[in-house]
């Protein structure tokens, strides 16, 4: 053993013991997945998972009833790629839905792109380790975080995407869904009922906010394919998760509860949102002469103290420079 150790040491640094009992956890993990991917489902968490999918395919939020398809080579991993808590599975599938991603196994996707991520981007520190090792003496902690850096950012980027892209898409919405609402109302007084013109909306707007298209067009889908129409809008409120599209959902439902006229529930509630768009502009450029103030005072301030200081300062040197002569 201490000639081992000798060798090691002599080879890899003085911490060349470390970085060796490092890779051979790596390359134990490695080499137990492949066990724990075959490994027979039970049969209770079968049942759990088609109640599951029953479930949320009853309340609109999930998968269809259709068995899922035969080529997703990450169908027989599901169990250890997806979440079992029901909750947890229902929040990140929300989540993703919000984003975009609809697909049935986009939860599975979501999670094996972290696994993938967070270990080969692992392999890859751990691999710099030895590189650093080899080429100088680095400090235990530079070791410890080139091995773990890489991995918690492979993990973490795939969570730091899909938050992007769900507010990135709520914006979208939320820009777009005033304009939505006059087209409707047009549509509406022309004498269209108002899933006629959640039809035209959708393939109106699609090139300017192809977000707010899609619900719209998922919206008039599952109204044709008879789904009952509240819970088809409070299905896209869900899905969008603008607190504006939520505001337009109960609207349409108190219309539809009271009797009440739509064409003048969406009059008011548009003009209601073009106020609010303006505001939020007008909130932007509020706020913009202080986010400039930092800029301005670094970018404007130093060139004209030199402009203005340079030639005296300079002066002042040669002056003092000729007395000391």
């Amino acid at each position: 053993m201490e000639m081992l150790n000798e060798m090691i040491v002599s080879h890899l640094g003085p911490l060349g013991p470390l970085i060796v009992v490092g890779g051979l956890g790596v390359a134990m993990v490695l080499l137990t997945l492949p066990f724990l991917f075959k490994r027979k489902a039970d049969p209770l968490d079968k049942l759990g998972k088609l109640r599951r999918e029953a479930k949320m395919s009853a309340a609109g939020k999930g998968p269809s009833l259709r068995s899922g398809n035969k080529n997703d080579k990450l169908e027989k991993y599901s169990n250890f790629l997806e979440p079992q808590n029901e909750e947890e599975y229902s929040a990140i599938r929300l989540k993703l839905m919000q984003a975009g991603y609809r697909s049935k196994d986009a939860v599975r996707t979501f999670y094996f792109a972290q696994f993938a991520l967070g270990i080969g981007l692992l392999v890859v520190g751990v691999l710099y380790a030895i590189l650093t090792s080899n080429t100088g003496q680095p400090s235990t902690q530079a070791l410890i975080l080139s091995v773990l850096l890489p991995g918690a950012v492979g993990y973490m980027a795939p969570k730091y995407w899909i938050t992007k892209r769900q507010q990135q898409r709520q914006e979208e919405i939320t820009n777009g869904f005033p304009d939505s609402l006059d087209m409707m109302l047009v549509c509406v007084e022309a004498g269209q009922s108002l899933d006629q013109s959640i039809v035209r909306v959708s393939k109106e707007i699609r090139a300017g906010f192809p977000a707010l298209a899609d619900e719209f067009e998922i919206v008039s889908h599952e109204i044709k394919a008879g789904k009952d129409k509240v819970a088809v809008l409070r299905d896209m409120s869900e899905r969008a998760g603008v607190t504006d599209v939520a505001s337009f959902v109960t609207v349409l439902i108190q219309s539809a509860t009271f009797g009440t006229s739509v064409a003048e529930a969406l009059r008011v509630f548009s003009a209601e949102m073009r106020d609010k768009r303006v505001m939020r502009a007008e909130e932007k450029a509020n706020t913009l002469p202080t986010k400039m103030t930092l800029a301005t005072m670094m970018l404007t301030v130093p060139p004209l103290l030199i402009i203005l200081l340079g030639p005296s300062i300079y002066n002042i040197v040669e002056t003092l420079g000729k007395f000391k002569m």
